[in-house]
């Protein structure tokens, strides 16, 4: 393949090894050391030549994105409900998909000051977007990883948003009750093929037994002593597990159970609410 020259010459040889043109563009941008949003940048500069120290930056970057290593890993950044996350391979790369249990739980619960729990919090994404948009709300978030707070506790400062962190594995350590408990477990069975295009994330995160089931069946059978009367469970999980989670939901003794479904239209989150008796 040619070396480019060019910032146009650039982005044509990371389309023609496969990248997505948003991927190609947010590559370049982070060696041309400019911002995520700088992309009509590069449509005004298209015939710039690269300077060297770029071009090496370049080739670095797109050797990692060629052997599957998430873009946001590469340029430390991913945005999430209009938050810029720095995010790295200690927390798993956050997905748009996400943002259907930020939008479910913005929906469910009123914007007066209400205490809420993100499990497994990883890059805090989810925590930090319902604290960004409910300034009045107490929210708390648990991972078991040290790493992975590390992660999300740096996030929370660089934005100025309150969250409190804490470790636990899953409910142990929660104090207290809430008005809504909200959890993207790992959810991967065990030995899925899927896995082995996801090796650059943190396994812990990814996979849950055999059914990809375990960790959210212990939420779910644990929710219940954390959560306010009243009180809302949601949860992400896999395309396909819709159902299981329901019956799991239903059988715990949640109330007005249902599952959201994601931009693809996959039923990608589901969760029910505690009687308010």
């Amino acid at each position: 393949m040619n070396v480019p020259s060019t910032v146009a010459q650039a982005l044509a040889q990371a389309q023609a090894a496969g990248l997505a043109r948003i991927d190609a563009q947010l590559l370049l941008l982070h060696a041309l050391d400019r911002k995520p949003h700088d992309r009509a940048w590069l449509i005004a500069h298209d015939t710039d030549v690269l300077p060297p120290t770029s071009l090496l930056a370049w080739d670095a970057a797109l050797a990692r994105r060629r052997h599957g290593e998430p873009l946001a890993y590469i340029t430390g950044h991913k945005a999430f409900y209009g938050l810029d996350l720095r995010v790295d391979a200690r927390v798993l790369d956050p997905r748009a998909d996400t943002e259907t249990l930020v939008e479910w739980a913005l929906e469910v619960l009123p914007a007066a000051p209400q205490r809420v729990l993100d499990l497994g919090t990883g890059s805090g994404a989810v925590a930090l977007a319902l604290q960004h948009e409910r300034r009045l709300w107490e929210v708390h978030a648990l991972d078991h990883s040290p790493e992975a707070l590390a992660v999300a506790q740096a996030n929370a400062q660089r934005l100025g948003l309150p969250v409190q962190f804490a470790q636990g594995d899953w409910l142990h350590g929660a104090h207290g009750k809430f008005h809504a408990i909200v959890s993207n477990p790992p959810y991967v069975a065990d030995g899925d093929p899927h896995l082995d295009a996801l090796h650059h994330e943190p396994a812990i995160a990814l996979s849950s037994g055999p059914e990809g089931l375990d960790a959210i069946r212990t939420i779910i059978a644990k929710a219940p002593q954390h959560l306010h009367p009243g009180g809302w469970l949601l949860l992400e999980h896999g395309y396909d597990q819709a159902q299981a989670v329901c019956a799991l939901l239903a059988q715990t003794g949640f109330l007005q159970v249902e599952s959201r479904r994601d931009l693809a239209g996959i039923a990608r989150c589901s969760g029910g609410r505690l009687s308010p008796a």
